[in-house]
């Protein structure tokens, strides 16, 4: 049973709608593309789990703290005396360890994720204690992509590779066992302790001013530019009510402390010719609130 589902990023969501509104320098492409692999790594890992029977609770992407100590956990199961960490991993290539040290396609070093895991672990088997959980944690690092090979001197219990993934699954679900309230409540304490932290000051720095006005399509993700809602790339109509409240709403992530204005929308929407039309969408979808100069839209 999935207990808490995984939203997608919000710095994920925020680098999308920059990437279609200004140019990413090769770095800022580089995460971007990083982050958006990674997290469709965790989405596949997330569908292949739903497989596991209801004697488990799973928990996606959860950020905790222990004595000031961040740690994230992709996956966390569980189950009726152990607790599962699963550290998934999309890496795509020929990877290898050597020394304890781990190299990527190109014989860059990178971090070693067994090391990540096991702080993992560590912080969360303090946490548990502290809140009277004394369970057994097992802990893997999930590789779910096909593409990806490991050339690695010993076997590492700690390790599934893409071919392992259906027998660990089967395994989990070879003795089911009933979860009882206590299960539930340590469920319902970690997802109260997830913290949200701001992805905005690790965002590549923009302003209003400098980022491309107008409406992208829906489902192909072309800018509008003839001043319709007709898409010339994929021929895609939408409703304008629809084109301007997901802009808004790409506005109002990108830009949290600015007012919503009708001027400030008809600008960012570009392709909406009718400050007419932006207007009777404000009022209908949000509350005005009437100060003059100042008058802007707030939610209802």
């Amino acid at each position: 049973m999935v207990f808490k589902e995984r939203p997608e990023p919000l710095g994920l969501v925020l680098t999308h709608f920059l990437n279609a509104r200004m140019k990413l320098t090769e770095d800022e492409q580089k995460h971007y593309w990083t982050i958006k692999k990674g997290y469709e790594g965790e989405v596949r890992s997330d569908t292949w789990l739903k497989n596991l029977t209801d004697s488990w609770l799973v928990l996606h992407d959860l950020l905790l703290e222990y004595n000031q100590s961040i740690f994230q956990i992709d996956t966390l199961i569980i189950a009726y005396e152990k607790v599962y960490i699963l550290d998934v991993k999309n890496f795509e290539g020929d990877y290898a360890v050597k020394d304890d040290k781990w190299y990527n396609p190109a014989g860059v070093l990178q971090k070693n994720p067994l090391h990540q895991l096991e702080r993992c672990e560590t912080l969360l088997n303090k946490l548990l204690l502290e809140l009277g959980y004394p369970y057994t944690i097992e802990s893997y690092l999930i590789f779910n992509n096909p593409e990806f090979h490991l050339y690695i001197p010993t076997i590492h219990s700690a390790i599934i590779f893409p071919t392992q993934l259906n027998r660990f699954l089967k395994r989990l679900n070879s003795k089911p066992v009933p979860l009882s309230k206590k299960h539930y409540q340590l469920a319902k304490q970690l997802e109260s302790l997830h913290k949200i932290e701001s992805p905005y000051p690790r965002l590549p720095s923009y302003t209003f001013e400098e980022l491309r006005k107008g409406v992208i399509c829906h489902n192909c993700k072309a800018f509008l530019t003839d001043g319709t809602l007709i898409c010339k790339k994929c021929g895609c109509i939408e409703d304008a009510e629809a084109a301007i409240l997901r802009s808004l709403n790409e506005f109002r992530l990108l830009f949290p402390d600015n007012k919503i204005t009708v001027d400030t929308i008809y600008d960012w929407c570009g392709s909406i010719k009718s400050k007419k039309v932006i207007r009777r969408v404000l009022s209908k979808n949000f509350v005005l609130l009437d100060k003059a100069r100042a008058s802007h839209y707030v939610e209802k």
